[in-house]
């Protein structure tokens, strides 16, 4: 939905995020910063590509030969060794950056806090992650250029909304009424709660202005909510769910605090955007890594790919039952419990599962117990590998998402354009993008089930295994699926160049760098 605010002009938009595809990615966060930002680039409304920075993890490599301009930045706060000018310390950070896939990528490279093997789940995440924000500000900073937006992403990326409005309030560039700033939740469930005893880390102090006085600490995700001009979640439906005590995560009260802040146009200030895939990204007739090319107008390749994963991870390409797959983080979420649970009824039925997902060792026990006594029947791949990805996602007949929530999800929109019937649990961005061939015979896309339990996906499956059963009826169902369009340049990418626009107009309001910025407390 548009709403009909002004267009002011080209804009310059700015993005930080913990990241990108394919420079680094632990999920679907990574796939939208980039698809975003090349996608606001395509759209003719910028004064040039959008700026994404990005920390300069270990795995990040540049496509060789690139043209690499370095800029050294001094970043204040607990990064370095002290300064008279900054007694609390001060780092020299290096802004490698290059342009590339239709924007351009900005480095912060910093070894102490970057050069590791894994983006997430360190202790000093909150340190590390505010050295990102505040780089990207003093960089802006440096470089003095107007700078009309800044998108941050989950709480990794609201450091620099808190760190602007703690230490740059009135400044030029970055500060309230010049920059504006939206806030895009990807997953509601991580907050980065920083205890008082951290707050040193990120140059904070009990009693400041963004941290209060008498408080346990800070929890970044609600302070970006607060401090940015709009906040969007990743799907409508995710985004009414977030609302409710049930799946707003402890944030649900801030989120109707925003919702309730009418913008200039009189819309709320949280919104959900649906998410998108790249067509030419996800593209099954140029796909390099299949065993054989198809497309909706010509399906004969996909025999060939399936034929080729049955091969590759032992199973009998003659068996015509029904393969499943799922592919996601080992994570509660994402309900690999229940197919776990249910495998045993799955497997009575006929079906053959291929499972890949890394994380918690807890969640693949199971299915490594299982694809020990079958191995012909179940098979586990227990690592982050894209091409298997994409030759399960052509490969399988069935793709399974059963998550418990799913703010978004961008799999069974893959599944989709493969032509791979999605089963999913109806919640978030599911909701939003697979309609149940079960209660609408002939329109649907995949098949839905109401409740995250293992006989809701079991009974889903059944379902869809008495579909694929009658040719003509499964043909359908996988050339409308196909036929659904769920590119970026279609939708997202115009809905955020919207929510800039308004954000801008937010930012620019009288009286808007004095406006509330502190939601009650629950």
């Amino acid at each position: 939905m548009t709403t009909g605010l002004v267009d002011n002009g080209a804009m310059h938009v700015v993005s930080v995020a913990a990241e990108c595809e394919p420079w680094a990615k632990a999920g679907g966060l990574g796939d939208v910063v980039d698809a975003l930002a090349r996608g606001l680039g395509r759209t003719g409304a910028l004064d040039g590509p959008v700026d994404v920075f990005l920390p300069a993890y270990r795995s990040v490599a540049l496509p060789a030969n690139s043209l690499v301009e370095e800029v050294r930045v001094d970043v204040p706060g607990p990064y370095g060794p002290s300064t008279p000018a900054h007694p609390d310390g001060v780092g020299t950070v290096i802004i490698r950056s290059v342009v590339t896939r239709g924007y351009r990528l900005r480095l912060v490279d910093f070894p102490p806090a970057f050069d590791r093997d894994a983006i997430y789940g360190h202790p000093d995440d909150a340190w590390r992650f505010g050295l990102l924000g505040r780089a990207a500000l003093e960089t802006l900073r440096a470089e003095a250029r107007p700078v009309d937006l800044l998108h941050v992403h989950d709480w990794h990326a609201s450091t620099a909304l808190v760190l602007r409005d703690r230490f740059y309030p009135a400044d030029p560039i970055v500060g309230r009424g010049h920059l504006a700033a939206i806030l895009t939740i990807h997953n509601l469930a991580y907050h980065g709660w920083v205890e008082r005893t951290e707050l040193a880390t990120l140059g904070l102090v009990v009693g400041d202005p963004v941290v209060g006085r008498g408080a346990a600490g800070i929890d970044l995700l609600r302070a970006g909510i607060e401090r940015a001009d709009l906040v969007n979640t990743v799907s409508p439906t995710f985004a009414a769910e977030a609302l409710t005590a049930e799946l707003g995560f402890g944030l649900d009260q801030t989120l109707r605090w925003k919702a309730a802040q009418p913008d200039l146009a009189g819309q709320p200030r949280f919104l959900g955007i649906l998410n998108g895939i790249d067509p030419a990204v996800w593209d099954p007739s140029t796909d390099g890594d299949l065993a054989a090319p198809y497309s909706a107008a010509d399906r004969a390749g996909k025999a060939s790919c399936r034929a080729d994963l049955l091969d590759r991870v032992g199973f009998d390409p003659g068996d015509d039952g029904p393969v499943l797959g799922m592919i996601g983080r080992l994570d509660p979420q994402k309900g690999f419990d229940l197919l776990a649970e249910a495998a045993a009824r799955l497997l009575a039925a006929g079906a053959r599962l291929v499972v890949q997902g890394s994380g918690d060792p807890a969640l693949a026990a199971p299915f490594r117990a299982l694809a020990k006594r079958r191995p012909d029947r179940i098979v586990l791949n227990e690592r982050f590998d894209r091409v298997m990805a994409r030759r399960i996602y052509a490969g399988c007949d069935l793709l399974l998402m059963p998550s418990r929530f799913e703010p978004c999800g961008q799999g069974q929109m893959i599944a989709l354009r493969y032509g791979t019937p999605p089963i999913v649990h109806r919640t978030g961005g599911l909701a939003d993008t697979v309609i149940d061939e079960h209660l609408h015979p002939g329109t649907g896309t995949g098949f839905v089930f109401e409740h995250p339990t293992a006989e809701g996906l079991a009974g889903a499956c059944e379902q869809a295994f008495e579909t694929r059963a009658d040719a003509a009826a499964w043909s359908g169902l996988v050339e409308r699926g196909m036929a659904v369009d769920n590119d970026w340049a279609s939708g997202p990418t115009a809905a955020y160049l919207d929510a800039d626009r308004r954000a801008i107009a937010l930012a620019h309001a009288p009286g808007a760098g004095q406006s509330r910025r502190r939601a009650p407390r629950p």
